[in-house]
């Protein structure tokens, strides 16, 4: 993926814990939890977590970038109040454009990153970001990748491919869907599988949801299973839909 020479900021391990079933008893959850807690952290003692954030910036989701503008800050509060976190922005839009910014500490960073750039019409280049973050991850941990879109136009299979190569790095992916398109629904849901992630889907235009997935992704790749538990032991929704699934 080209890096973004106008911009100079861009970004999780899966455990071995399950989540508890939807009619698990609440002494199995509290179980569930504080086996969770017990995990090891996905980044050493005093080291940020590295996320990356890509987003599909064609035409259909000028809305939705918007809200994601607004909604940033919040990834950094949460991920603040458990160790801290580097964040890369990631995009693709137009003819074969697909960037990626550089690393970023500071919520008013990823802002201005953001602000910059407007959707354009084009085609999905998720195959490209899923390739991106293999490389990312190669040459330092990358923690996770969090991934909102609303379509996919290109092959499930070379998709599997990437998306299993990402699993053996153990980058878990966080794809979260706007709309409910068929297609994109079964390919994000096969990354989320094969990476050991998460898929979810939030409505259009429905701020509150994206930012609590946002929240959600954002303490795991700060804190790992431990601070998503947490999360969702103070009823989070979006750590609560994440936790369910990650194996």
């Amino acid at each position: 993926m080209a890096q973004d020479g106008r911009k100079d900021s861009t970004p999780a391990p899966a455990s071995g814990a399950r989540a508890p079933a939807p009619g698990s008893s609440r002494v199995e959850i509290d179980a569930f939890l504080a086996q969770a807690r017990s995990l090891a952290r996905p980044t050493a003692p005093g080291k940020r977590g590295r996320l990356v954030f890509a987003l599909d910036a064609t035409m259909s989701r000028q809305p939705t970038w918007d809200t994601a503008c607004r909604l940033q800050a919040d990834m950094f509060r949460e991920a603040g109040s458990v160790g801290g976190l580097e964040i890369q922005l990631a995009y693709y839009r137009g003819f074969l454009e697909c960037r990626a910014s550089g690393w970023v500490g500071q919520a008013e960073r990823l802002a201005q990153l953001m602000s910059g750039i407007d959707c354009r019409g084009g085609r999905t280049q998720i195959g490209k970001v899923l390739a991106h973050v293999r490389r990312e991850t190669q040459i330092a941990k990358v923690q996770a990748l969090v991934f909102v879109g609303d379509a996919m136009e290109e092959s499930l299979d070379d998709l599997c491919a990437a998306a299993g190569e990402l699993g053996l790095l153990s980058v878990p992916a966080f794809m979260f869907q706007e709309g409910s398109d068929g297609a994109a629904e079964r390919a994000f849901r096969e990354i989320a599988r094969l990476t050991r992630g998460a898929y979810c889907r939030f409505d259009p235009g429905a701020a509150h949801q994206l930012g609590e997935l946002l929240r959600a992704a954002a303490a795991y790749a700060a804190g790992g299973m431990p601070a998503l538990a947490d999360l969702s032991a103070r009823r989070e929704a979006g750590a609560i839909r994440l936790l369910q699934q990650m194996r």
